[in-house]
């Protein structure tokens, strides 16, 4: 056998082990797909078979309260709110965590060091240790089930400081002294030079921040008691540990699942492209 045709032979391979592997993580999402797309009968006595045979959209009904099928839970308001968080909460860690991280990496102050230290060190407490304490001071200041204390904790992430220190240190020092030596300011500096530099590392913070506050689900149980404020994943849980009345409603909590798993899905293969190494570099050079 030539080397060529062993090469062949082992991309080809190499290609089937990993569609395998992609197989095995994309099948339960056709599972929860094809399952929302079926009575709740057909949903518990065939839940393995991925394909709706009668296709049934009493589910997805229920969910935005079409019809005749009344809408047993409030999607839309967890809907709403998922949205309304994620999007404040990921806008106030993009511009916030990069303030922070370009204050670590290039002003010059006391105690920076010690500063930097701490953010290190919190990144090392688990967050359930915190959830606690979160909740008293939640009620100490009268933000308990509220937007306010929903939101404000999460306005700032350890990580994403840490992660956008690491790319101001990437960026040339020669930049900002160019910038400072036609007149411009630290803010203006910060704000027009740098921060298109680290746009690679803008946009890693952004689908981390949209997932986090998306996907939280533990700081919103204990901030908030009223149904008005579940998001997608507490309300989700109510109603899998038993907040429907009567049948399994399997179509109804996967139909529900899904929600919750296509916006990250869609953010992510939109900015994708953007998130490529050499980024930096290439910033750099422009």
């Amino acid at each position: 056998m030539s080397a060529g045709r062993k090469s062949g032979w082992r991309l080809a391979l190499r290609y089937g082990v990993m569609a395998v592997f992609a197989g095995l993580y994309i099948f339960p999402f056709v599972i929860e797909v094809g399952n929302s797309f079926k009575s709740d009968p057909a949903a518990t006595a065939h839940a393995l078979d991925p394909i709706p045979n009668p296709v049934d959209l009493t589910a997805w009904k229920q969910i935005f309260g079409i019809g005749a099928a009344a809408s047993v839970t409030d999607f839309p308001r967890w809907l709403f709110n998922s949205a309304f968080l994620s999007i404040t909460i990921t806008v106030g860690r993009v511009f916030l965590d990069s303030l922070a991280g370009y204050a670590l990496a290039r002003l010059q102050f006391h105690g920076r060091r010690l500063v930097f230290a701490f953010v290190i060190a919190t990144l090392a407490v688990p967050g359930v240790v915190l959830l606690i304490p979160k909740f008293l001071m939640l009620k100490q200041l009268g933000m308990f089930n509220s937007y306010q204390g929903m939101i404000l904790p999460m306005l700032v992430d350890a990580t994403g400081i840490f992660l956008m220190r690491q790319f101001f240190l990437q960026v040339p020092v020669s930049l900002e002294e160019a910038g400072r030596v036609d007149g411009a300011s630290i803010w203006q500096v910060y704000w027009r030079i740098v921060l298109p530099v680290v746009r690679p590392g803008l946009l890693t913070l952004l689908i981390l921040s949209f997932q986090g506050s998306w996907n939280e689900f533990q700081f919103y149980e204990i901030a908030t008691i009223s149904p008005k404020y579940f998001t997608l994943n507490t309300g989700l849980a109510n109603i899998v540990g038993g907040g429907l009345s009567a049948g399994n409603q399997f179509p109804l909590k996967l139909g529900a699942a899904t929600l919750t798993v296509l916006p990250i899905a869609v953010l992510f293969f939109m900015l994708q492209k953007y998130i490529r190494p050499g980024g930096m570099a290439g910033a750099v050079k422009g």
